[in-house]
């Protein structure tokens, strides 16, 4: 069951969400703000969809599961709900992902035309507090699952704008170098039987669910994130032609895609961002590791990827308490969250007792449950809302187009 935050007839919880779904979907027109028509269909891999696509799917998952099932939802040609449902099966089948870049109509302005006739239908539920109980926790749902699409939307279109020789720039934003970075510390903890999970605080994803007790063996977890200077020392000590600092799906991976460096670095010295081809800044997280590249790194430094409770138990003991103000405080760290993500070694999988919601709407992550890790933390590009300390990311360990880096950890007798 996705948990939302305890529904009130409370005037300043409704204006309170009224805010969060009209800032959210005035989030994703202004990422869009500065892009042609042209770029509004660019699709440069089957797993990068394009940002016309990104905002007409959370249009149709707002139409779907919120006000379909109310009669409320704007009349649009059949074929929409073919073309813009991702991979809910229980409801019909997808329009095929790696074509979603062909889709030449329907055109933009229709999109955007159904986007405000969607809002405008929202708006009016949440206005005459029209919505039970469990259409709200569906309004929360779909407004963190658009926050998702944001950071999708930036992450694809900058996979998309690499493949192009004229290394277009996303955003004309100055870059600010990172500050110099002392070696990492160790931070040491003892493990024991620890509450790991979310709880009843806020939203969380079905997947975070439910709250439960974990043991950790003694660890230890470094205070900062692995830098690019950091990682360039790898790759000069020929890390990307030694086996045996790789798993082996890696090794096959890393050879069949003829990999010697990080995504996005175009050589030794540069790189291609958001802000188009800069300097690689030595000192600034590594990003665009996939997991096996995060891996290697950490074999060959003599460490290990933390897994997902022990990233969880550290960040969280950052607070020295687990109130949500120390939480929020967590956020300011450096590195645990608004960076990169982590990779961590945990296979992505379900909490002891979680239950998926029924219904199509338990596709959501239940899934996925298989052949991919969880990251943690948070990247730059992730809406502040969705860095928190429980959320739980995941991805092939293959994928290296998101914003991913990592952290390294040592068993305690290791240290």
């Amino acid at each position: 069951m996705f948990q939302g935050a305890p529904i009130t007839a409370d005037l300043q919880e409704q204006s309170a969400r009224i805010d969060a779904f009209s800032r959210c979907r005035s989030d994703s027109l202004t990422l869009c703000s500065n892009l042609s028509a042209e770029d509004h269909m660019v699709q440069g891999a089957p797993f990068a969809s394009p940002p016309k696509w990104h905002l007409a799917h959370t249009t149709w998952f707002f139409s779907t599961f919120l006000l379909k099932p109310l009669g409320l939802e704007p009349s649009i040609p059949n074929s929409w709900n073919t073309l813009f449902n991702s991979y809910y099966n229980g409801i019909g089948r997808p329009h095929a992902r790696a074509h979603r870049g062909i889709l030449s109509r329907p055109a933009l302005s229709n999109i955007c035309t159904w986007r405000e006739q969607v809002d405008q239908q929202i708006l009016r539920g949440l206005n005459a507090d029209h919505f039970n109980s469990g259409q709200l926790q569906l309004l929360d749902l779909g407004i963190q699952h658009e926050m998702q699409h944001q950071e999708l939307l930036l992450t694809d279109l900058l996979y998309s704008f690499s493949l192009n020789p004229s290394h277009p720039a996303y955003s004309a934003a100055p870059v600010t170098a990172s500050p110099n970075v002392n070696p990492a510390a160790w931070l040491a903890f003892d493990g024991g039987l620890v509450d790991v999970g979310a709880g009843a605080e806020g939203f969380s994803f079905d997947n975070e669910q439910p709250r439960h007790r974990h043991f950790l063996e003694p660890f230890a977890i470094a205070d900062r994130l692995v830098t690019n200077g950091e990682y360039k020392q790898f790759i000069a000590a020929d890390g990307y032609s030694d086996p045996q600092w790789w798993l082996s799906d890696g090794w096959d991976t890393v050879n069949r895609e003829q990999w010697q460096r990080p995504l996005h670095w175009l050589d030794q010295n540069q790189i291609f961002g958001l802000q188009g081809v800069q300097p690689l800044d030595l000192n600034a997280p590594v990003c665009h590791l996939s997991g096996y590249e995060a891996e290697a790194y950490a074999r060959w430094a003599g460490c290990r990827l933390p897994t997902e409770f022990e990233w969880e138990h550290a960040a969280s003991a950052q607070t020295l308490q687990t109130s949500p103000a120390a939480l929020a405080a967590a956020k300011c760290h450096p590195g645990w969250f608004g960076s990169v993500w982590q990779w961590t070694q945990s296979a992505y999988g379900p909490y002891p007792g979680f239950r998926p919601d029924e219904g199509a709407v338990g596709e959501y992550n239940g899934k996925f449950m298989s052949s991919q890790w969880v990251l943690r933390g948070s990247s730059f590009a992730t809406p502040e809302p969705q860095q928190r300390l429980h959320y739980r990311n995941f991805f092939y360990p293959a994928d290296r187009w998101q914003f991913t880096g990592l952290r390294l950890a040592k068993t305690a007798n290791n240290l």
